[in-house]
Parts: C-alpha cells; structure tokens; sequence
C-alpha cells in the first residue's frame, strides 16, 4: 500500500533521512521507533505530504506519487492523528470527526452555508459502530470525555477518512492502562478492515502487543527491520541504541 523509496530529506546542515526505504502492506501495523531526532517525525511528516523529499519518493498503492501539500495525502486516503490530537473541546464528537469536512444540507440552505448536523450525526454513529467504537453519546462535547475517549475519537476522525493508510503518532500516550487498552483495540480493529497502519511510539511494549513488524530509525538511517513475533525489546532497544544485548542487560539491572 505504502512504500518509501531511498528518501532523504535535509534541512541546511542538517540530515534528517538519508536513504530510508520500507513498504506498509493493506491490513498492517508497522512500528516506527527510534530515539529522539531519530527522523521519525520529518518521516510522517512526508508520507502525510507536509514536508518534501529532497531524493527518493514515495510509491503509494503500488504508484509513484508527490503530494504538493497534505490535502493531496488526505485526498487519497491517508489520514495522520498526531500527539496532540487536534480536536476542537467546545465541540460535539460528532462535529469534531466532520472537523473541516462538514456536510451542508441540501438545496438552497446548503449552498448558503447551513450543516446537516442530522446526517452528520447518522453518519458518525455508523462509522462509530463499524469500528466498535464506544462512546456515552456523540452529542457530547469532547472536553467532557477522558483522554482515552478524546484519543478514541481523534481515531474514529481519521478511520472515517483513511481508505488507505493511517499513521499514529505516539497514540498511547498519556493513557491510563484501560484507556491504552482500548486505544490498542481500535488500531487491531482498523487492521482488520484491511487498512494500512503506521503506528510511531517510544512505548516499546505497546509496539511489541500491536506491530507486525517494526522499522527501527537512528540518526536518520533505518538502522533495523524486524518481524514482531520473531525479536524481543531488547533486540530493538538495541537497534535503536546501537549498543550491545549484554550492554542493555547490565544497565537494566
């Protein structure tokens, strides 16, 4: 569904990607770990069309593509939910997951500017409902509900729009264990409905419970590509450390 092809991206002095290239397959989760300014977040922000690649490209459901701008990834079926959320708190959760792409009624009050807050509610629920989803009431606003919820409906926005691929940035954190548990839910729920998932997080446990597999970035290289099932944290701390098994294992005790 998703591959990135030798991309590099600088930024004057700075190298922020030189040469990383991994593939997201439909119905995927694939961790995207690394330290801090690992190059991580200049990564999403490219596949989500914010940034350029200055070399490589991206191949998107098996076609070359440039987004000119984030629109053009949205537009084609990439939805981004990042750490801080971006839901309007004044507002319903129906309302937040039509944030920015809200219905207008029919005939002459739609074109002068009235919403089908109806439709828009039936759609929500449908939505809702399709990705098992559970919420108290769709009318209520969002800064009444706890993070796990704000979190969850932050990603029943983006299932809604994302026909193709999701990214995750950091979605487990600041939640409680129940509220991660759901979260990780969703992620399982989206993967099964045959969507590609990019999920980007520090918490290695969480990764390991949810990935398929996992590419590990350092300095900006893809320093790993592992199968989930088939290593162990101390292998991708490894990676991203690039210090030794035994090295990790004495400075853990």
């Amino acid at each position: 569904m998703l591959s990135l092809k030798n991309i590099g991206k600088r930024f004057g002095s700075l190298t922020a990607l030189d040469d990383v290239a991994f593939r997201v397959d439909a119905g995927e989760v694939v961790g995207l770990v690394g330290d801090n300014g690992a190059g991580k977040s200049t990564c999403v922000k490219i596949i989500s069309g914010m940034f350029q690649p200055g070399s490589g490209h991206i191949e998107f459901d098996g076609k070359p593509r440039v987004w000119a701008s984030p629109h053009e990834a949205l537009a084609a079926g990439i939805e981004t939910v990042y750490q801080d959320v971006g839901l309007a708190s004044h507002l319903s959760v129906d309302a937040n997951i039509f944030l920015g792409r809200e219905m207008k009624r029919p005939g002459i009050l739609g074109r002068l500017g009235f919403l089908d807050n109806a439709g828009m509610r039936a759609a929500a629920e449908v939505d809702t409902r399709r990705i098992g989803i559970r919420l108290p009431d769709l009318g209520a606003s969002v800064g009444d509900l706890s993070g796990g919820q704000r979190q969850a409906v932050a990603i029943a926005r983006s299932i809604s729009w994302a026909r193709k691929v999701l990214i995750l940035d950091e979605p487990t954190n600041h939640l409680g264990v129940v509220e991660v548990e759901e979260v990780l839910r969703l992620i399982r729920r989206v993967r099964d409905h045959g969507v590609a998932v990019v999920l980007v997080s520090h918490t290695l446990p969480h990764v390991m419970a949810i990935t398929d597999r996992i590419v590990v970035l350092r300095l900006g290289r893809v320093a790993a590509q592992r199968i989930t099932r088939e290593t162990t944290t101390a292998e991708i701390v490894h990676d991203i450390m690039g210090a030794s098994e035994a090295e990790i294992t004495a400075h853990t005790r």
